[in-house]
């Protein structure tokens, strides 16, 4: 329970670092706002990679792009998270959306619409969570994440085909 509580604290602060430390240079635009998201992004993307090497040290090598999902749905997300994705959808062809109707580090923030704007900003650590981990299993990919109502999440995946 304090090592959730831990990770959750943290995860914020990180992202009120990142965004303090670029808006003391003045007044923030939109440029200002994509580079605190590419950093944050960015140091998901490597700690995805750990993790994913972790988790996946003992385990079979997987079948298929399917199998990789499904195990980034179930196991990946739980060690992460604290809990399965409750929706993945698939069009076979590359599109994965996964749904977390309670997604762990948006359920402290807000219940309904009320922060809505300010929630890319605590997504983009968990996005690159997820492609740095797609990336260590072979999967390059594209993840962005959208919110209509917190603190249920989507994150779209779509794969990139070489």
């Amino acid at each position: 329970m304090a090592d959730e509580s831990l990770f959750e604290f943290l995860h914020l602060e990180i992202v009120s670092h990142i965004f303090s430390q670029q808006s003391g240079k003045g007044e923030m635009d939109n440029k200002d706002r994509a580079v605190c998201i590419s950093v944050l992004e960015a140091m998901g993307f490597r700690v995805g990679q750990g993790l994913i090497e972790r988790l996946t040290r003992d385990s079979p090598s997987f079948k298929d792009e399917l199998d990789i999902m499904k195990f980034v749905c179930k196991d990946f997300w739980t060690k992460v998270f604290r809990r399965q994705v409750d929706n993945l959808r698939t069009n076979h062809q590359g599109t994965y959306v996964l749904q977390d109707n309670k997604f762990a580090l948006l359920t402290q923030l807000s219940n309904g619409k009320q922060y809505l704007d300010q929630a890319p900003k605590y997504l983009a650590f968990s996005c690159g969570v997820v492609r740095g981990a797609l990336s260590n299993l072979g999967l390059e990919s594209v993840v962005t994440a959208e919110v209509s109502s917190m603190p249920s999440c989507k994150f779209q995946v779509v794969i990139q085909k070489s």
